[in-house]
């Protein structure tokens, strides 16, 4: 396996049609599992989609030291990285199998069938039905689908933006769960933007709190979770 990933973001902005959503921004994605925290219009999608090419930015992002480009998002697949977007973006006409093989469009061809594999051993639930139409699945079964079809690409960093939304809680358990397997197991470093900030800090290393655009904390994952800036960015309170 090769080395874990090691992210740096330093100085980093974004916006849309000339309106600044990002400033600023320096963070650092170490092994493990990294988890940005902040209410609603924080910015926190906005920072997903910078990092993985999707949208104009500026600042530098250094994977492993080697500048990654911005707008660029084939380049940060082939180089390790590797977005479930919010809201999942299945096909839904299409079979767990297809949505599956279409992460994987990257990979050589032989090297397909040994990673289909590796998803259906880590997501059993998904072989049983992998010939089920997406679009029929559960909510939580679709975000199944969706962070294994981004480990089709073989990933060592995962960023997931908001895996639990819309989720009951049994399940949100069960996904965070084979997050974390994911990142202790198989060594994949994982960022991860969530509102269900005590689950999301229960399984992760540390944390950083994103208001208005500028990170207002960081710390480790249980500090976080002890201090008073989780209440402040999230109520409001002085």
């Amino acid at each position: 396996m090769s080395a874990q990933a090691h992210l740096q973001v330093k100085s980093l902005g974004a916006g849309y049609s000339g309106f600044s959503v990002l400033r600023d921004i320096d963070i650092e994605v170490r092994p493990g599992i990294t988890v940005i925290l902040g209410p609603n219009g924080a910015g926190k999608t906005t920072l997903l989609r910078a990092l993985a090419g999707l949208m104009p930015r500026h600042g530098e992002v250094l994977l492993d030291g080697a500048l990654l480009p911005p707008q660029d998002a084939t380049t940060c697949v082939r180089r390790g990285l590797a977005l479930v977007a919010e809201g999942r973006q299945l096909f839904p006409q299409m079979t767990v199998r297809e949505n599956l093989e279409l992460g994987g469009w990257l990979v050589p061809a032989g090297e397909r069938p040994r990673r289909l594999a590796q998803a259906f051993e880590d997501f059993p639930r998904l072989k049983e039905r992998n010939q089920q139409l997406a679009g029929t699945m559960s909510g939580g079964e679709q975000q199944m689908v969706a962070v294994a079809r981004a480990m089709m690409s073989a990933p060592r960093l995962l960023m997931l933006d908001e895996p639990s939304l819309g989720l009951a809680p049994r399940m949100v358990d069960e996904l965070l769960a084979i997050v974390q397997r994911i990142a202790r197991q198989q060594g994949v470093t994982v960022l991860m933007v969530e509102q269900n900030v005590r689950k999301a800090l229960s399984v992760a290393d540390r944390g950083y709190v994103l208001e208005r655009g500028r990170i207002v904390a960081a710390d480790g994952a249980k500090e976080l979770l002890a201090s008073d800036a989780i209440r402040r960015a999230y109520l409001g309170t002085a």
